[in-house]
């Protein structure tokens, strides 16, 4: 009885170790852009590539989070609006900063 393999597909791993996850992989996982992926190494030595569905939370940020969260409780009367000043003055330091989450990272992101 002849053992059919699964069709391959390729992608090139650039100089920073970036690649294109090829359109065949994306379908089969359901993957969008910004989609995590998980990378789980067998003992055998094979990789098997899967979604990552489950947000991993970060454990610094969800202290300070519930730290924030018991003193707006505690201490309502300290919260206060954000003035118009200060909405005109943030959206003056951003309004020409062009920001592309897809484009690839710059020799000085290594």
């Amino acid at each position: 009885m002849a053992v059919m393999s699964a069709p391959c597909s390729e992608s090139t791993l650039t100089d920073r170790y970036q690649t294109t996850v090829p359109e065949p992989v994306r379908k089969v996982l359901g993957l969008n852009k910004r989609d995590k992926i998980c990378y789980t190494i067998e003992p055998d030595g094979k990789v098997v590539i899967s979604r990552t569905d489950n947000v991993e939370s970060d454990p610094i940020l969800g202290k300070f989070l519930n730290f924030i969260a018991r003193d707006i409780e505690k201490n309502p009367q300290r919260l206060q609006a954000i003035s118009p000043d200060l909405v005109s003055r943030v959206q003056s330091l951003v309004a020409e900063v062009d920001l592309d989450l897809d484009a690839p990272l710059g020799d000085e992101d290594e």
